[in-house]
């Protein structure tokens, strides 16, 4: 009798075991879902901040423009394996690689000095396109071609102008290299710029990046609430 009772405690408690041993199995599983749970939400809450950047950004360079994308894109022909710059490279999602380009665009400014005919297609360049989203000045250049402007685009865009001027001087006409100098303003500057094209498109006038970013059509969107910038002044 008393070793069938031993059989049955014995039996009792192995059963006991595998009874704690599976319900802390169970306690453990639900501890874990509730962790991933709360990971699950911190995730979603960081993803959702992202795509709210991104569509930020993708209103600031395309929608405003009613579905007209205006900004250049890829490595500019010529220059661009030269200098290793790219239109791709300045964007608001991307503010260290975009200050990094503007810088070294900039930096030529100072590099570069020019021949006499060299200046005077420069005056007649750059003194037809400003940054007037960054300061009031009427040009980044003064009439006699020094700098008017202190902010990091209008160094941009003047040490691109000299650069082309000085090393592809016969490859470009003075509206070409405007032209180019107004691809770069066109990114430095997205929302304006946006606000500006579809005045243009709305008014018939063609839209190309003299147009866009020249003196040529200045304040013309003034009033629409468009703003933004890439890069500080």
């Amino acid at each position: 009798m008393s070793e069938e009772l031993e059989r049955i405690s014995f039996g009792l408690m192995i059963a006991a075991l595998f009874i704690v041993g599976f319900n802390t199995m169970q306690i453990n599983s639900l501890v874990g879902e509730k962790n991933s749970l709360a990971t699950a939400s911190v995730s979603n809450t960081v993803t959702g901040n992202v795509i709210s950047s991104v569509v930020s950004t993708t209103q600031i360079q395309q929608s405003q423009v009613s579905g007209i994308d205006v900004a250049p894109k890829g490595v500019p022909s010529i220059y661009g394996e030269e200098l290793k710059v790219s239109f791709d490279d300045v964007s608001v999602t991307n503010p260290q690689k975009a200050d990094a380009t503007i810088n070294k665009l900039g930096v030529l400014d100072d590099q570069i000095t020019l021949s006499a005919e060299e200046m005077t297609r420069y005056i007649d360049i750059a003194g037809r396109i400003s940054c007037e989203y960054c300061c009031g000045a009427a040009s980044i250049i003064f009439p006699n071609g020094n700098a008017a402007c202190g902010c990091a685009h209008s160094y941009a865009m003047r040490g691109l102008a000299k650069y082309l001027l000085k090393n592809h001087g016969s490859e470009y006409t003075n509206d070409q290299i405007l032209d180019e100098l107004g691809k770069w303003k066109t990114l430095f500057f997205p929302g304006p710029t946006a606000a500006k094209a579809k005045i243009l498109k709305d008014k018939g006038i063609e839209l190309n990046y003299i147009n866009l970013a020249s003196n040529k059509y200045r304040g013309i969107e003034k009033g629409t609430g468009g703003s933004s910038m890439v890069g500080g002044c």
